[in-house]
């Protein structure tokens, strides 16, 4: 019995007029163009041709229909094997960017998913200190932080315990609540400030969400949108001769950039505010702020 790939069987025949179609098509196409140029050329010189094709209207009209059906099957397949564009990357440090453009709306809204906050939170003190000097027409900030729930045991961040096991390290956790209390308050200084004087409305807010910090999401006025994921497996030593930690570095993560403007971005941008909405409603508030509320 012939193999399949012997030419023989269906799919070999199915490939071989594919294949002779592919080359006969353009050759057909430069032979009747070919043609109708020379006869038009000898048409020109030789009464007799000319005489001959005088007033063939409807011959002309066919030919240039059947060459533009012989393009428009060209262009169609030339446009079928084009390829989308791949989605732009940015890396973390280029945050600064997105920051400064989303601060030109009247209203600014950004959102962030991740670990501690620490690349974005230094871009926003930079742009809420200088809306201290000049707002511009900024009139409305909201600020929204969601980081892991450090007051809870964890898988990540954690300790590298034998044979890399995770072991949960409640003095290392803390470590980094004290670092997002910081953050957020001076975030929050800076809120307060810029709202006293009664022109701007500023709000920038710290909150868990439970589970581990495996992807970093910014949203930008609710229409961009940056995607990326942690490397879990990343270590650091605090000193050179203490434990491992597996400790996500956040700068290094590069991050996708979805924005709006054709119809497969657009679903995208909403989904993520979407998630991002019900994660902000589910989260709860850090110890901190419960704590100065009583």
């Amino acid at each position: 019995m012939p193999e399949r790939g012997d030419g023989v069987t269906g799919g070999g025949v199915a490939q071989r007029l594919r294949r002779t179609q592919e080359r006969f098509e353009p050759l057909a196409t430069r032979v009747i163009l070919g043609g109708i140029f020379v006869i038009g050329l000898v048409a020109q010189f030789v009464p007799p041709v000319g005489d001959a094709i005088e007033g063939k209207a409807y011959l002309g009209g066919a030919l240039l229909s059947l060459v533009g059906y012989v393009l428009y099957d060209a262009v169609k397949d030339l446009s079928g094997s084009v390829r989308q564009p791949a989605p732009v990357l940015v890396n973390s440090s280029d945050l600064g960017g997105f920051v400064s453009e989303a601060f030109k709306a009247r209203k600014v809204e950004i959102s962030f998913l991740g670990y501690t906050g620490e690349t974005l939170q230094h871009e926003l003190y930079n742009r809420l200190r200088a809306l201290v000097v000049d707002p511009g027409q900024v009139r409305e900030v909201s600020v929204r932080i969601l980081v892991p729930d450090f007051e809870r045991p964890m898988t990540v961040p954690a300790r590298v315990g034998p044979e890399g096991q995770h072991v949960d390290d409640p003095a290392f956790r803390d470590r980094l609540l004290r670092r997002c209390r910081e953050y957020e308050g001076v975030l929050s200084g800076i809120a307060h400030q810029l709202s006293g004087n009664g022109r701007l409305v500023v709000r920038c807010e710290y909150r868990f969400y439970p589970g581990i910090p495996g992807q970093k999401v910014c949203i930008f006025n609710r229409v961009h949108v940056l995607h990326g994921f942690y490397d879990l497996s990343v270590r650091m030593r605090l000193d050179s001769t203490g434990p491992e930690y597996y400790d996500p570095k956040g700068y290094t993560t590069d991050l996708s950039v979805c924005s709006p403007g054709t119809a497969a971005t657009d679903p995208v941008v909403t989904m993520w505010n979407k998630h991002f909405d019900d994660l902000w409603a589910l989260a709860s508030v850090p110890s901190w702020r419960r704590s100065a509320a009583a």
